[in-house]
């Protein structure tokens, strides 16, 4: 009878958050904004030879390069996010291999480490859910391969200092130090320049949060040139598609857009925070596009009062030291009018019932 292996057959998979669509999604991160016109305008003159050749990957690198200010042997383009990970995760991860993280973080990170059969070391975050630097630098040994970070993180929205960061990533030479950089433009700190210094370490980023392309799924990859190089050997040839490449360079061109909506999130994450301050809960100080609350043990009636008023949040208690927590995207200003009034519409509903 044929089996898988037995990581694949242990392994619970990932289930998608998305449910329901019908409302103001601000379960999951996307940009409210949408994309820029450019890209929009790039979409609509795809022409029938452009969906039918195979994509060109290589020209997207070059164009990503120089925005970075790196070569084009550094750069890796990707299905998302999701698969620059997979590719760092398999290229350096093996059975019994040892995978470092601290919880709360982004899920994707475990389960590509289960799947290889690694072994996974969870640290967890204080109470103030910072990451524990002390605690990643006891516990780095030469068995450790693989280091994944998210910064800022998701789901607190904080940001480590950098550098913690570089030390943690000079404490572990022989392993792949993954930074995560997702919601870099809302924060904007990285750790691109250090990439010179540290061969281990690798920069993420993604174009599906300022930029708003989370649907054409176009990650990024950075390090030094020949840790790529090795990645590029088990990267699928055509795996980032024609649509995405094309519009690849209008993106980028149009810095305006992606500077105005930055400034829109920055904004809407500060009338959140006052809000609930006012409200006496407490949240934590977000370098993102999201904002994490904790509401306490009614924060199921919370997100589900809130679905009520046309509105989708997130729940993120299952995740470690995010009882009673929930997650909230920011919403374009006009949007936030009435996000602002829901909240404090279903805060009160919950406190009276």
């Amino acid at each position: 009878m044929l089996k898988p292996r037995e990581s694949i057959a242990s392994l619970t998979p990932y289930r998608s958050p998305i449910l329901n669509r019908a409302g103001l999604a601000l379960d999951l991160n996307e940009s409210m904004a949408g994309c820029s016109p450019r890209v929009l305008a790039r979409l609509r003159s795809l022409s029938p030879q452009d969906v039918s050749r195979y994509p060109k990957r290589e020209t997207g690198e070059r164009l990503v390069a120089d925005f970075l200010g790196l070569v084009p042997e550094q750069v890796l383009l990707t299905n998302g996010m999701d698969e620059a990970l997979a590719l760092v995760f398999s290229t350096y991860l093996g059975s019994g291999d040892e995978l470092l993280f601290a919880d709360p973080t982004f899920v994707m990170y475990s389960i590509l480490g289960n799947a290889l059969g690694a072994k996974v070391v969870r640290l967890h975050s204080g109470a103030d859910l910072s990451l524990p630097v002390a605690d990643f630098l006891t516990r780095i040994s030469p068995r450790m391969r693989v280091i994944a970070i998210a910064n800022p993180n998701n789901p607190t929205g904080l940001a480590a200092r950098h550098d913690d960061l570089l030390k943690i990533a000079e404490a572990a030479p022989d392993a792949a130090v993954v930074i995560d950089e997702a919601y870099f433009d809302f924060y904007g700190e990285t750790l691109l320049p250090d990439l010179a210094r540290h061969p281990n370490l690798f920069v993420g980023r993604t174009f599906s949060k300022a930029y708003g392309l989370a649907g054409l799924r176009l990650g990024v990859l950075t390090g030094a040139a020949e840790q790529i190089g090795y990645l590029r050997r088990c990267s699928l040839p055509f795996n980032v598609n024609s649509a995405a490449l094309a519009c690849l360079e209008a993106a980028l061109a149009d810095q305006a857009f992606v500077s105005e909506h930055v400034a829109q999130v920055k904004q809407g994450r500060t009338q959140l925070a006052q809000l609930f301050r006012e409200l006496g809960l407490h949240c934590w100080p977000s370098q993102t596009n999201f904002v994490l609350v904790r509401v306490g043990e009614t924060v199921k009636a919370f997100v589900e009062s809130m679905q009520r008023r046309g509105i989708l949040i997130r729940n993120f208690s299952s995740a470690h030291g995010c009882a009673g927590c929930a997650r909230i995207t920011v919403a374009t200003p006009i949007q936030m009018v009435g996000v602002l009034q829901a909240i404090r519409e279903s805060i009160a509903e919950i406190q009276d019932a």
